[in-house]
């Protein structure tokens, strides 16, 4: 038996003590769980109960064969289909070309790469994406978390942005806006986007318009700041939220002229990792990205499911004491569990942490803490995803009838693991 000891522990000290992503943790926790034999609501991984539209799963077949390395920046077919995408879909008023788009395998990637490859600070909303402060920890940059607060519905407001950015100016930062948004599911109106983008343009930001739960807007009415700061915006999408192909890894990152320098350097570092995106996944992609009738027709009964849905289960949160904001895209909810401190206080717990861990142990309900998506550690927010649901019988029923209401019967009927989800987070609060 060979008794040496192995070499000595030298890692880099940005990923010291870095645990895995908290939504993919708490998937396979919840996995684990189920696999042990317990019952358990997967509440906690955001990923879209849909399947992938028909018409782009038959795409793939079709170029299942394709075996070539892709240009570095993507197959030119599919980079033309995302910028007549984002113009069409965001109503930007000027043309986009096919070299002003950089395909990677997944958005995730292409974050962390505009992060390496700029040299400046990180301004996040608090709450934000989970991912967003990790990866800027493991390259080394600055995060500055920037408050929202519950009665602005948890959206960053300008005079925020405008006061942070005035501490130190002429920084380089880059702002990330997810919206709809991950955890909240709340999104910006039109407004709302245009002052942000007053203050972008002052400090001259680069903002990264997280655009990936566009498409699941609840009214199918999704507006970009890139209308509106087109000069500093990148814009970010992808096929896993929206056209529920979470797993094929395919992201995409839309620059205006003025953020070239940016994008050749992304695809340097792009060319000397991961290469290129798959092949038949791109081939595929042009397919989702061309959005032809069948796949705008999944999307209005995606929405109108997600919206039933989202609506009932806040409402329900709310009856419960928790203060909860309808969701207006996406499929989160952030409820806020401070009315119940004091009770839960008595029961041992002590903070949004501790309360996820005790419902997911009494109830079998998994849902993520807010302090996982940049929220102070201490307090009772948690963030949950409505999606533990068979979204393919769902969208056939609609189909089927087009006019029924998605009324609480429907949605106990269709979206039974959600709603007992919910049933059972409420009952346990009212303990």
């Amino acid at each position: 038996m060979n008794t040496r000891s192995g070499p000595p522990e030298s890692l880099n000290l940005n990923v010291r003590g870095m645990r895995p992503s908290a939504t993919v943790a708490i998937n396979e926790h919840s996995n684990a769980l189920i696999a042990a034999g317990q019952t358990v609501y997967k509440l906690g991984l955001g990923q879209s109960p849909f399947p992938v539209p028909p018409a782009v799963v038959e795409a793939l077949r079709q170029h299942a064969h394709r075996k070539e390395y892709m240009p570095v920046r993507g197959l030119a077919e599919l980079r033309t289909a995302v910028a007549e995408f984002h113009r069409r879909r965001a109503g930007l008023s000027w043309h986009f070309e096919a070299d002003d788009v950089l395909v990677a395998p997944g958005s995730k990637e292409l974050m962390f790469l505009v992060q390496l490859a700029f040299y400046g600070d990180l301004l996040l909303p608090s709450p934000s994406w989970v991912s967003y402060s990790p990866q800027a920890q493991i390259i080394g940059r600055q995060v500055n978390f920037l408050p929202t607060r519950a009665e602005d519905r948890w959206m960053l407001r300008p005079d925020t942005l405008d006061e942070h950015c005035r501490r130190d100016r002429g920084r380089p930062r880059i702002l990330i806006l997810n919206y709809p948004s991950n955890p909240t599911g709340q999104t910006f109106s039109a407004d709302e986007l245009a002052a942000l983008a007053v203050v972008a343009r002052e400090h001259q930001l680069i903002v990264i318009s997280d655009e990936i739960y566009g498409e699941l807007h609840h009214e199918g009415a999704h507006r970009s700041i890139a209308e509106f700061y087109p000069e500093g915006t990148i814009l970010s999408s992808g096929l896993s939220k929206w056209c529920g192909a979470g797993g094929w890894r395919l992201g995409t990152f839309l620059f205006p002229p003025q953020l070239r320098w940016l994008r050749d350097a992304m695809a340097a570092v792009a060319s000397e990792t991961y290469t290129t995106t798959s092949a038949p996944i791109q081939c595929a992609a042009v397919t989702a990205f061309a959005c032809g009738p069948e796949i705008e027709e999944y999307l209005v009964r995606a929405r109108q499911i997600l919206r039933a849905l989202g609506t009932w289960s806040s409402k329900r949160l709310l009856a419960a004491g928790a203060l909860c904001h309808r969701p207006e895209g996406g499929f989160y909810l952030f409820p806020d569990f401070q009315g119940h401190a004091a009770r839960l206080r008595e029961r041992g717990i002590n903070d949004g942490e501790a309360l996820c861990e005790r419902l997911l142990a009494e109830t079998g309900v998994a849902i993520l803490p807010g302090s996982d998506f940049g929220r102070p550690r201490g307090d009772w927010t948690a963030r949950l995803a409505y999606v533990d649901f068979e979204g393919e019988a769902a969208l056939t029923e609609v189909a089927r009838a087009p006019s029924i209401a998605l009324d609480e019967a429907w949605l106990r009927r269709m979206t039974p693991r959600v709603t007992t989800a919910i049933d059972r987070m409420c009952d346990w609060l009212g303990k």
